[in-house]
């Protein structure tokens, strides 16, 4: 039996219980099988598909009916200005995320600065930040193993030499006496109990990256308590965290000294990120 490119995306209705973007998984699943363009899906939609890629692609189409992610199902995710590799044992970048990098950016001014990406998962953050500043020196930490292959694979897939990568949970995998200008993390922040870890793509990514006990609160609070200890004079700690959590996360800053704390809002009006600067009298503690 033949298959063209137009009745393999009429497969798109099977995905409409388990996504909100059915035809365009659809469309980027089959491009992926093809190894083309998704433009190529709308200017050939006669094309016939081969028996070996139309059963990869019922076997993609089947994974993703049940749920599984598109972006690893590809194996990578945009994010920022770059294309990342992605696999369970990375979160994979999410677009609020973006806000982090944006606002690090627009903090800092262009002189060489060293910058810390604690949890760095995929590398997302702190590639797109070395990206962005080639001559800013940055540390990216992550406890897993796994995940720091897969950022370090992403640092050499776009050839960015000034990222160096550190094993170890939080501040134990910086060296001692190593200072920053800048602090930035998206930990795990998610309540154990949160329903949301039932929906959605999170129940495929690394439990490990998503939750925290108290809750969510717990890394956060960790970060929030050691940070000073690591940050130059005026350096700057910002941390992403849950939509409800940024009362808690500013009074935790407020309550360890933290200047000019605030938080901004992601694309969705919601409390994404919260920032401060180090409190005096700290550097070198």
């Amino acid at each position: 039996m033949s298959h063209c490119i137009k009745s393999a995306l009429g497969k798109a209705a099977r995905l409409e219980a388990s996504s909100d973007t059915p035809r365009l998984d659809a469309e980027l699943l089959l491009a992926e099988v093809l190894s083309r363009p998704r433009s190529f899906l709308f200017s050939h939609p006669e094309y016939q598909l081969d028996d070996t890629q139309w059963q990869r692609f019922m076997a993609l189409l089947g994974r993703r009916e049940q749920g599984e992610p598109v972006a690893y199902l590809l194996g990578r995710q945009a994010f920022w200005n770059l294309e990342l590799t992605v696999s369970p044992a990375v979160l994979i970048p999410r677009p609020e995320t973006e806000l982090l990098v944006e606002t690090v950016l627009e903090s800092c001014g262009k002189e060489p600065l060293a910058v810390l990406d604690l949890g760095t998962g995929s590398g997302a953050i702190a590639l797109a930040l070395a990206s962005e500043r080639p001559h800013w020196k940055l540390w990216a930490s992550d406890y897993s193993v796994a995940a720091l292959a897969v950022a370090e694979g992403n640092a050499r897939r776009h050839g960015l030499g000034n990222v160096q990568f550190l094993l170890g949970r939080w501040f134990d995998a910086v060296p001692r006496g190593t200072m920053f200008s800048v602090i930035a993390s998206n930990p795990p922040y998610v309540a154990p109990d949160d329903p949301h870890l039932r929906r959605g793509a999170l129940p495929y990514e690394p439990e490990p990256a998503l939750v925290a006990p108290k809750q969510g609160l717990a890394d956060l609070h960790e970060i929030i308590d050691t940070a000073p200890n690591h940050l130059h004079g005026g350096g700057l700690l910002v941390l992403e965290h849950g939509h409800d959590q940024g009362e808690a996360v500013r009074q935790r800053l407020h309550a360890r000294g933290y200047r000019d704390v605030r938080t901004l809002r992601d694309l969705a009006g919601q409390e994404r990120l919260s920032i401060g600067l180090r409190p005096e009298g700290n550097e070198h503690a």
